[in-house]
């Protein structure tokens, strides 16, 4: 199997580091406005849900809807906190949407990042920026769903597996910050919030990912109900 690298994505800057808690929150500015107390942070929350960019957001829905509906797979992942909530996401989609009954259908989904053995052979016997990439290679089909997090969008071993994602005819999702780093460029869908604070843009990815499982689950609830109307008239 050809070893992928990151040698076809361009050159790919530091990514942003927020130091320690209260250097991310008091240090960090958005729009030349320091977030000095908790009234400030929450006031600044606020401007950027107003800013959110929510026709990515349904776009996103969409896809992962459609996923569920032609039982393609779904892949997540990302690093630190947006490992723990690519977990966090795929527990929603896998076990949330279970709504009928144990035979139905289901969210075909799974978190790379939650493989510790072989995420460490992989950082070991090759890279860290292998991590994600080689674990598509074993699963990825054209139509399925690549979805990766990044706070920064500068994560190479992300952005690679984005890459690798794209190459074998996947439809790519991005959910990131700042201004969205390389990610747009690998991303069919690239989910930007609006600010330079990390803990903010932490805090809406995980409001985000809520919102996709939400709306998700409720079209099918509709599906299902739908399902259930129409199978009772024919018995009528």
């Amino acid at each position: 199997m050809q070893k992928h690298t990151s040698a076809s994505i361009i050159e790919m800057p530091a990514p942003p580091r927020s130091g320690t808690l209260l250097e991310g929150i008091a240090g960090t500015t958005r729009a030349s406005t320091a977030i000095a107390n908790a009234h400030s942070y929450f006031a600044n929350y606020s401007e950027v849900i107003s800013e959110l960019p929510y026709r990515d957001i349904e776009q996103a829905v969409d896809v992962l809807y459609e996923a569920y509906r032609e039982d393609r797979r779904v892949f997540l992942f990302g690093n630190g906190g947006s490992a723990a909530l690519a977990s966090h996401l795929a527990c929603d989609l896998g076990k949330g949407t279970c709504l009928a009954g144990a035979r139905e259908r289901r969210f075909r989904v799974l978190a790379l990042t939650d493989n510790i053995p072989l995420i460490t052979a992989w950082a070991n016997d090759t890279s860290y920026e292998q991590i994600f990439a080689e674990q598509l290679c074993n699963f990825i089909q054209p139509g399925d769903v690549a979805f990766g997090i990044s706070s920064s969008g500068s994560s190479p071993n992300v952005l690679l597996a984005l890459q690798v994602a794209r190459e074998l005819g996947a439809t790519t999702i991005g959910l990131t910050g700042f201004k969205g780093g390389q990610m747009p460029a690998l991303c069919n869908i690239c989910i930007i919030i609006p600010s330079d604070n990390m803990q903010i843009i932490e805090d809406l990815q995980l409001s985000i990912s809520h919102a996709l499982f939400t709306v998700i689950r409720h079209r099918i609830t509709g599906q299902n109900l739908s399902t259930m109307t129409s199978a009772a008239t024919v018995a009528a």
